[in-house]
C-alpha cells in the first residue's frame, strides 16, 4: 500500500498550502484504492470511496481505465459496492467523457442483457466523444441488426445529446469586477513562472491576479450568491499576449461552475469584458469553456460638437465614459434580445457575444461537444442511409459574386471542409477547416495532454501532415520540476504520434529549440493551416493560429479547427530603407504608422495582417509575422515571391533533414513526408502550375496600410511606458519611440539578444558589432550583461560553419554546456556576455529573469509587467524591445546609446534589409 501511504502523505502536504487531494491519473494508486474499497473493513475504505467517486481524472488517463472496468464489474453484478448501485455506476460512467468508459458502455448495450443493455444505451445517447474504433463497433453491431446499436444511431442523428440539453438561460446575471486598467496580459490571469504547475488546477489557481483580487471575487459572490462575477479589462482589451488555457481555467476556477460533479477543479462558463473587447487567442479559449466574452465599448472618443476627437496636451484622442462597469455593479446580459443591461436600461448590443454557434458552445458547456456532436451526427446519418435534421445552427455563408479573394479567404477556401461544391466565401463566413502543422510547446503541453485524455484520443490525426512538441520553455534551466513534468509530456506525445524535442528512449539529442522556428521550418506549403500551442504561432508560410491547450488537443485529436475566416488588412511598403536600419525597426515602425493613419485605432485588432515582404526569406520575414501577436492580430500571412519561396523552403527541407538523421522521425516517417511535400511544392512553383499563393486584384480588405520606409530614420524601440500617468496606456506595445527620444543617457541594467524575433543574421549582426567595437576602440568591455540565446541548435551549426560562432565565444564569459546544463536558474549576472542555450530563456519568464527593478533591452516579444522583469520598491521593471545592434551595443554602453553612437557602432554590418516590391499584378 506504498502508493496509498505516499498519496496520503501528498495530501497532509497539500493541506498546508490550503489545497485538496490532487485529482487521480495514476491506474496503480486507483488499483489500491479499489482494493480498500472491496475490504469492507479497510480503515481508509470510506476515504478511498470518495477519492473513487469523486477525485479520479476521466477520459483516457490510466486512471479512467481502472474505473471504469470496476464501474462494469458493479454493473454486472460481480463485485457490490453499498455506496455505488449499478444505476450510480451508470451515473458515473456517463460522467467520464470517453474512452474506456464508452467501451465499457458499448460492452454492455452491444450484449443481450435486457435492461442493462438499455441503460447503457441511454447513457451512450448523451456521450459525444467516440472515436473510429467506438463507431466501427456500433455500425457493425447495427449492420448485424442489433435493435439498441439502431437505437442509439438514430439518437445521434437526432443529436439528442445536444437537444436534450437544459437551453441557455434568458437572463443571466453578473456583478462586475475590474481585474485591471488598461490591457490584461494573460500573465496577469496565469504567471509565466508559474507554468510549472498549469496542470495542477487547483494549485495554478492561486496564482491568479493576487490574493487580495482572489478574495474580492470571493466577497462579490458572497454578497451576490446568484450572480456570475465578471472579470472586466477597463479602459483596455482582456487576454492579450500568450495563447494560455491555463488563463481561462484560473478565471473558471475562480468564476465559473463545475462542469461535473464526480470531476474536480474543471470548471466552465467564465464571463469576462473589455472595454476594447477581447483578444482573439483568449476569445476562442472563453469559447472553449463555454463561456462568454463581452466587447463593453464602455469608453470612447470624446467628440465637440462639431463632431471632431478632442484630443489632450500630447495630441492623444480624450475619452469619456459611456457607462459603469466599476467593481460591483450589477449587470444583465439578455441572451434573446443580445443587448447587456443594468436594470431596465439598455447599455450595448452584445450579439457579436451570442452568436448561434457560440450559443451552442454555451448550451454544451463548451465547444468541444459540439465538434464531436456532428461529427457523430453526420457518422449516425450516413450509418442509417438518411438525411440528418438541421439540428445545430447553420454555419454562416457570405458570398460576395465578383468580389475576389484576400490570401487567407483562399486558404480557408481550399483547405474548408464540407463546404458546398462551387461555393466561395468571403470573410465573415463560418468555416471547418483542415488543419496542417499541429505544435505543442511544454509549459502548456502537460495540460494539452490532460485535454487529449479528456477527449479520449489516443492517436494523432492522419490528416495532420506533421506536429511538434518541443521543449523551448524549459531549455534554460533543467530543474525539478522540469525534470518531473517534461519527460512524461515527450513520453505522452510521442505515443500520440507527435515529434518530439526530447526522446524519451533518450536516443537522440535533445532539441530545446523555439517552438515557433520549428513549425515554421516544417511547414512546407504556403497554403497550410497551422494551429500552435502559443500565441506567436505566426509562420510566414501559410496561415497560422496562436491557440489554446485545448483548440491544440482538438486539432491533434481531429486535424480539424472551426472558425469564421477573418477579415484582413493589407500592408504594404514604399520608400527604402536607410543604410543604418535594421528589418526590425521596420516592424516597430508599422505598427505606429500603422496607429497615426488610423488616428489611434489599432485596425490589425483581431483580423488578418496580410503583409507583403515576398523578397524576405521565412527566417526574416518571421521577424514581421511574429511580432504580429503584439499588433493584437488574429494571425498574418506573408506574401512571397516564387523564387523567394523555393529558397525559403529548400532551407526548410534541410533542417527536416537534419532532424530526421538525429533521428526525430517515427514510424509514420512524418518528417519524410515533409520533405516530399516541399519537393513537389517547389516543382509545382518552377513549372507554372501553382506559382506562390497571391491575393486577387479586386480582394476587398478592411484597411489598407502603406508604410513609408523614407520616415524610418532611427532605431525604433517598443516602450512599456511604465510611468505613463495614464494607467490604461502602460504596457500595451503600442508606445514606439525612436532612439533619439532617450538622450542617450538612459540606464540599461541588461540586454537579452534572443527569442523567436531573432533569426540566424541576427547572431551574425552580435558578431560584426562586437568586432566593430573593438576595431574602433580597441576591446569590449560590458557595461551590462548581455544574454545571447540563439533560436535553434540548427543556427549554432550554421554559425559554427560560417566561422561566427567563434566570435561569439571570443567576446562571451559564459557558454552553456549540454552535457552540464543549469539546475538552478541564474539570479544574479555579471558584466559578461552569455551565450546561453537554444530557447526561450528570459523571454518566457518562467526561468530566468532579470533582477527586480531592472531596465531591460531585448529583441524578444514581451513587455508585460512582471513577464522579463519584475518590479521592486520604489522602481519599476520595465523591458524595452529594440533590435539586435541597439541591444548589443545598450549592454556595451551600460545605457541606450545616441543615434550617432549607434551609426557608428553599425558602419559596414549586414543589417537585415528589404526592398519592397510592387503589389500591381
Amino acid at each position: 500500500m506504498s502508493i496509498y501511504n505516499d498519496y496520503i502523505k501528498e495530501i497532509e502536504e497539500r493541506k498546508i498550502q490550503g489545497l485538496h487531494p490532487k485529482p487521480i491519473d495514476s491506474a496503480d494508486l486507483l488499483s489500491e484504492i479499489i482494493d480498500q474499497i472491496k475490504n469492507v473493513n479497510n480503515f481508509n475504505r470510506a476515504d478511498a470511496v470518495n477519492f473513487f467517486i469523486y477525485n479520479t481524472l476521466p477520459g483516457t488517463t490510466a486512471a479512467a481505465g481502472v474505473k471504469a472496468q470496476f464501474l462494469k464489474e458493479i454493473i454486472a453484478g460481480e463485485t457490490v459496492v453499498a455506496e455505488i448501485t449499478p444505476d450510480f455506476a451508470f451515473e458515473l460512467l456517463s460522467h467520464m467523457k470517453g474512452g474506456p468508459s464508452i467501451k465499457v458502455l458499448l460492452d454492455i448495450a452491444l450484449a443481450d442483457n435486457g435492461d442493462k443493455a438499455k441503460k447503457a444505451a441511454d447513457v451512450l445517447k448523451t456521450q459525444v466523444f467516440l472515436y473510429d474504433a467506438d463507431t466501427d463497433r456500433l455500425k457493425e453491431a447495427y449492420h448485424n441488426g442489433n435493435a439498441i446499436a439502431k437505437e442509439i444511431l438514430e439518437s445521434y442523428a437526432r443529436a439528442e445529446f445536444f437537444t436534450g440539453l437544459p437551453p441557455v438561460a434568458e437572463e443571466i446575471k453578473v456583478v462586475t469586477f475590474i481585474a485591471g486598467i488598461g490591457d490584461i496580459s494573460t500573465d496577469l490571469l496565469s504567471p509565466g513562472n508559474q507554468a510549472h504547475s498549469r496542470s495542477d488546477r487547483e494549485l495554478h489557481g492561486k496564482c491568479m491576479i493576487t490574493p487580495e483580487a482572489q478574495q474580492a471575487v470571493k466577497d462579490l459572490q458572497a454578497q451576490h450568491p446568484d450572480k456570475s462575477v465578471m472579470l472586466v479589462a477597463e479602459k483596455g482589451t482582456m487576454g492579450v499576449g500568450s495563447s494560455r488555457m491555463s488563463g481561462v481555467n484560473n478565471v473558471a476556477l475562480w468564476t465559473g461552475k463545475r462542469s461535473s460533479p464526480y470531476v474536480p477543479f474543471v470548471n466552465i462558463a467564465p464571463i469576462v469584458g473589455g472595454t476594447n473587447g477581447i483578444s482573439p487567442i483568449f476569445l476562442t479559449t472563453v469559447d472553449v469553456t463555454g463561456g462568454i466574452g463581452i466587447d463593453l465599448k464602455n469608453w470612447v472618443k470624446k467628440t465637440d460638437e462639431n463632431g471632431n476627437v478632442v484630443r489632450n496636451e500630447n495630441d492623444e484622442p480624450v475619452l469619456e465614459e459611456v457607462y459603469s462597469v466599476a467593481t460591483g455593479t450589477v449587470l444583465t446580459i439578455n441572451t434573446r434580445t443580445k443587448k447587456l443591461y443594468n436594470g431596465d436600461q439598455e447599455l450595448i448590443d452584445i450579439s457579436k457575444a451570442l452568436t448561434p454557434q457560440k450559443m451552442e458552445f454555451i448550451k454544451a458547456g463548451g465547444s468541444y461537444a459540439i465538434v464531436f456532436g456532428k461529427k457523430i451526427q453526420t457518422f449516425a446519418a450516413k450509418t442509417l442511409g438518411i438525411e440528418a435534421p438541421v439540428v445545430f445552427a447553420p454555419a454562416k455563408e457570405v458570398s460576395v459574386e465578383g468580389q475576389g479573394l484576400t490570401a487567407v479567404e483562399k486558404i480557408f477556401n481550399r483547405n474548408a471542409v464540407g463546404l458546398t461544391p462551387g461555393k466561395v466565401l468571403h470573410a465573415g463566413s463560418d468555416v471547418r477547416v483542415e488543419v496542417n502543422i499541429v505544435g505543442s510547446q511544454d509549459t502548456t503541453g502537460l495540460m494539452t495532454a490532460q485535454e487529449l485524455e479528456a477527449m479520449a484520443a489516443t492517436v494523432i490525426s492522419p490528416i495532420v501532415d506533421g506536429a511538434y512538441q518541443s521543449g523551448c520553455h524549459t531549455a534554460s534551466v533543467w530543474d525539478k520540476k522540469a525534470q518531473a513534468n517534461i519527460p512524461k509530456l515527450m513520453k505522452f506525445m510521442n505515443d500520440f504520434g507527435v515529434i518530439t524535442a526530447r526522446d524519451p528512449k533518450g536516443t537522440y539529442h535533445s532539441m530545446t529549440d523555439v517552438i515557433h522556428k520549428v513549425l515554421n521550418d516544417i511547414t512546407i506549403d504556403e497554403w497550410a493551416i497551422i494551429i500552435g500551442g502559443d500565441s506567436h504561432t505566426r509562420m510566414s508560410k501559410g496561415v497560422a493560429f496562436g491557440a489554446d491547450s485545448g483548440t491544440v488537443a482538438l486539432a491533434l485529436a481531429t486535424g480539424e479547427a472551426s472558425m469564421p475566416i477573418p477579415e484582413s488588412v493589407k500592408v504594404t511598403f514604399k520608400g527604402e530603407m536607410k543604410a543604418h536600419m535594421d528589418f526590425r525597426d521596420v516592424v516597430h515602425a508599422t505598427q505606429l504608422q500603422m496607429l497615426q493613419q488610423f488616428d489611434g485605432e489599432n485596425v490589425f485588432q483581431g483580423r488578418i495582417i496580410e503583409v507583403h515582404i515576398g523578397t524576405l526569406l521565412a527566417d526574416q520575414a518571421f521577424t514581421f509575422t511574429d511580432w504580429t501577436a503584439e499588433m493584437k492580430a488574429k494571425a498574418s500571412i506573408c506574401i512571397s515571391q516564387d523564387d523567394t519561396l523555393i529558397q525559403s523552403l529548400e532551407i526548410a527541407k534541410n533542417r527536416i533533414q537534419i532532424m530526421i538523421d538525429k533521428g526525430m522521425d517515427n514510424h509514420n516517417q512524418v518528417l519524410q513526408g515533409l520533405i516530399n511535400k516541399a519537393n513537389k511544392r517547389i516543382e509545382e512553383i518552377k513549372t507554372g502550375i501553382k506559382p506562390a499563393l497571391m491575393p486577387d486584384t479586386n480582394a476587398k480588405y478592411y484597411a489598407e496600410v502603406v508604410i513609408d520606409l523614407d520616415l524610418i530614420n532611427e532605431p525604433m524601440i517598443a516602450d512599456p511606458d511604465v510611468n505613463n500617468a495614464d494607467v490604461s496606456k502602460r504596457y500595451t506595445h503600442d508606445t514606439i519611440r525612436d532612439l533619439t527620444f532617450y538622450g542617450g543617457d538612459k540606464k540599461v541594467d541588461l540586454g537579452f539578444v534572443g527569442s523567436c524575433m531573432v533569426h540566424k543574421d541576427d547572431l551574425k549582426i552580435v558578431s560584426q558589432l562586437l568586432k566593430n567595437v573593438e576595431s574602433q576602440t580597441g576591446k569590449v568591455e560590458f557595461k551590462a550583461p548581455l544574454v545571447v540565446a540563439a533560436p535553434t541548435y540548427n543556427i549554432i551549426d550554421e554559425l559554427k560553419a560560417e566561422g561566427d560562432w567563434e566570435y561569439l565565444q571570443k567576446y562571451s564569459g559564459f557558454e552553456f554546456s549540454d552535457a552540464l546544463p543549469k539546475s538552478v536558474a541564474r539570479t544574479e549576472y555579471e558584466n559578461i556576455m552569455y551565450l546561453e542555450r537554444p530557447g526561450c530563456n528570459l523571454c518566457m519568464g518562467n526561468q530566468e529573469k532579470a533582477a527586480k527593478g531592472d531596465t531591460v533591452m531585448a529583441t524578444s516579444t514581451r513587455l508585460f509587467q512582471g513577464r522579463v522583469v519584475e518590479d521592486r520598491d520604489g522602481k519599476k521593471g520595465e523591458s524595452l524591445l529594440a533590435s539586435t545592434p541597439v541591444v548589443v551595443l545598450s549592454a556595451i554602453l551600460g545605457r541606450i546609446p545616441s543615434i550617432e553612437e549607434y551609426k557608428l557602432a553599425v558602419d559596414g554590418i549586414n543589417l537585415t534589409k528589404f526592398t519592397p516590391i510592387s503589389t500591381k499584378q
